[in-house]
C-alpha cells in the first residue's frame, strides 16, 4: 500500500496533462508541454527580469483557458473527496456526502444571496450557509447519539429541497443573472481563472493537510462515545471537523457550483483497496478524487463536441448508479462505515 500514494500522484499528473490536451480545439502533446513550460518561464521572468521570448502556438488556450480549468477541477475534486471521507467518519455513516446530505445546496443558496447583497459576500455567505446546513442536518438526524442511514438521507434530501427552492427563488427574482444559476446548479469549470485556482488550491491543500494530520482522531471518532474513554475530546473534534467539511464544500461551490457524488464514490473505492485506516485513506482519497473529477471534466468537454456539458451532469451519471448500489448493499446489511 505504500506504493499507492506515489501511483496516485503519477495518475494525478497524467490526468492533468490529458485534461489540458483534451478539448474542442485539437492540440498536440507538444503544444501542451510548450504552453505550460512557456507559462512557467513567464512567471519566472517577472522575478529574474529575463525575456521569455515569443509565445508558442496555442499558448493562450493552454495557459489561460485549459490549465486553470483543469487545475480548478483537480483541487475541487480533492476538496470534495476529503470532505466526503470526513463526513463518513464523523456521521459514522457510509452514505454521508456533502452533496447528498444537503451541504452543497446550502452553500449554493449562500452564494445566490450574494446576487442581492453583492459579489464580495459570495465566499462568506457560502461558508455560513454550509455551516448552517451541517448543523441542521446533523441535529435532525441524530437519534440517541447515533445517526441512522435512513434518517440522515431523509434529513439531507428535505434540506436540499428547501435550499434549492430558496436558491431558485433568488434567481427567479433576479432574472438578469439566470446564467449564473446554471453554473452553480449544474457545476462547471468554464471561465476558471488563476485567482480561483489559487483560492481553491490554498483551501483544499490546507483542509486535506489538516485532516491527514489528525487521522488518529478520525479513527477514534468511528468508535463513537467509546472514544471519550480513550482520551478524545469528541465534542471538540466534531465541531472542528464539521467546520472543515463546511469550508471545503463552501469554497468548492463558490468556485464551481454544485458537483455531486465525488465525496461519496472516492472514499468507498479507496476504502475497498486500502482499508478504513485514515492515515492512508485520507491522502489516497483526496488524490483519487482530484483525478476522478478531472476525468469527468474531460468527458464533459469531449462527449458532445463542440458543446461543453456541465460537469455536474457527468458526475451524476457516474455517481447515481454507485449510490443505488450502496443503498442495495445497506438494505442487505452488507454496508458498514
Amino acid at each position: 500500500m505504500r506504493k499507492l500514494i506515489p501511483l496516485l500522484l503519477i495518475l494525478s499528473l497524467v490526468s492533468i496533462l490529458l485534461g489540458v490536451y483534451t478539448g474542442p480545439v485539437s492540440l498536440t502533446i507538444h503544444d501542451v508541454t510548450d504552453g505550460i513550460l512557456y507559462g512557467f518561464s513567464v512567471m519566472l521572468s517577472r522575478f529574474a527580469g529575463v525575456n521569455p521570448g515569443k509565445a508558442p502556438r496555442y499558448f493562450s488556450i493552454v495557459w489561460e483557458i485549459r490549465l486553470p480549468e483543469v487545475l480548478l477541477a483537480y483541487f475541487v475534486g480533492l476538496s470534495l473527496s476529503s470532505a466526503g471521507v470526513v463526513s463518513q467518519a464523523l456521521f459514522r455513516n457510509p452514505l454521508a456526502d456533502p452533496y447528498i446530505i444537503g451541504i452543497s445546496s446550502g452553500a449554493a443558496f449562500g452564494a445566490a444571496l450574494s446576487l442581492i447583497l453583492g459579489p464580495i459576500y459570495m465566499a462568506p455567505l457560502s461558508l455560513l450557509f454550509a455551516l448552517i446546513s451541517v448543523f441542521v442536518v446533523y441535529t435532525l438526524s441524530r437519534t440517541d447519539g447515533k445517526i441512522p442511514v435512513d434518517t440522515l438521507l431523509l434529513a439531507g434530501i428535505a434540506y436540499s429541497f428547501l435550499a434549492n427552492a430558496a436558491t431558485w427563488y433568488v434567481y427567479v427574482t433576479h432574472p438578469h443573472n439566470a446564467h449564473i444559476a446554471w453554473t452553480w446548479l449544474l457545476g462547471s469549470f468554464n471561465g476558471a481563472d488563476w485567482r480561483e485556482v489559487l483560492i481553491m488550491m490554498t483551501v483544499s491543500l490546507s483542509g486535506c493537510g489538516f485532516i491527514t494530520w489528525r487521522w488518529r482522531e478520525l479513527n477514534l471518532i468511528l468508535l463513537g462515545e467509546e472514544s471519550i474513554a480513550l482520551g478524545l475530546d469528541l465534542h471538540l473534534y466534531r465541531k472542528i471537523f464539521l467546520g472543515v467539511i463546511a469550508t471545503l464544500t463552501a469554497f468548492s461551490v463558490y468556485t464551481s457550483g454544485i458537483i455531486g457524488f465525488i465525496g461519496l464514490v472516492s472514499p468507498h473505492i479507496l476504502r475497498l483497496i486500502i482499508g478504513p485506516n485514515h492515515r492512508e485513506l485520507v491522502p489516497a482519497t483526496a488524490l483519487f478524487g482530484g483525478t476522478l473529477l478531472v476525468t469527468a471534466d474531460m468527458l464533459a468537454r469531449t462527449i458532445a463536441k463542440p458543446m461543453v456539458i456541465p460537469v455536474g451532469i457527468i458526475t451524476s451519471f457516474m455517481g447515481a448508479p454507485f449510490f443505488i448500489y450502496l443503498l442495495m448493499k445497506h438494505k442487505r446489511g452488507e454496508l458498514v462505515a
